[in-house]
């Protein structure tokens, strides 16, 4: 894997296996600009949001991570920067909680799922004993058979949500469990005129 990661709006050479960088301006570039509330509550701006996820799904899973702001030495001096590894703390860990909302509501649709289908797949059973019963023959077969894979076909569903479908939403909850437990840090950088103004100094 390359040393280098690319941010928003710069490159920089990752320092751990488990930092994600990334590079803003100003604060607000992180939060979404419609959000009204204080920047300890505010959401996440979309596109920062799938940068940092879509970074930390790449990493080990086996280690802590760590998010690296690089922004203006004016930036790092407000009130509000003060509280972004509480803000980023809060909003990762109210997505977990939603996700896991989603989670509970896949299994209750699994059970309801699978209360239907077992009805249907019992129904069908007993509907086929009955119908080779009555007609014992090629037809009563045939239709023993075709009721017996219209039961497992009712099944269908609930069979893929308890096998397959509630492994991603998992994978998804707990990368959010863990970028709630990031640690923050700030690395604040010269802009352009303040780099001017130190020359001009010396």
């Amino acid at each position: 894997m390359s040393r280098w990661r690319e941010t928003p709006r710069g490159t920089y050479p990752t320092t751990a296996a488990n930092t994600i960088e990334i590079r803003i301006e100003k604060i607000a570039q992180l939060f979404h600009s419609l959000d009204p509330f204080p920047y300890r509550e505010k959401d996440l701006d979309n596109d920062v949001e799938e940068f940092i996820v879509g970074w930390a799904r790449e990493l080990p899973p086996d280690k802590p991570l760590r998010i690296v702001v690089h922004l203006p030495e004016t930036e790092a001096s407000t009130p509000e920067t003060h509280e972004l590894g509480a803000a980023f703390a809060q909003y990762f860990a109210y997505r977990a909680r939603v996700i896991g909302l989603d989670l509970n509501e896949l299994f209750r649709v699994g059970r309801r799922a699978m209360a239907i289908g077992f009805t249907v797949l019992s129904f069908s059973v007993i509907t086929g004993q009955t119908v080779v019963n009555l007609a014992p023959g090629p037809i009563g077969r045939v239709v023993e058979e075709s009721l017996l894979i219209f039961g497992w076909v009712a099944n269908w569903r609930p069979i893929e949500i308890f096998l397959y479908d509630w492994w991603p939403i998992v994978r998804r909850r707990n990368l959010y469990q863990r970028l709630s437990a990031a640690h923050v840090k700030l690395r604040p950088y010269k802009t352009g005129d303040q780099k001017q103004q130190a020359v001009a100094r010396k």
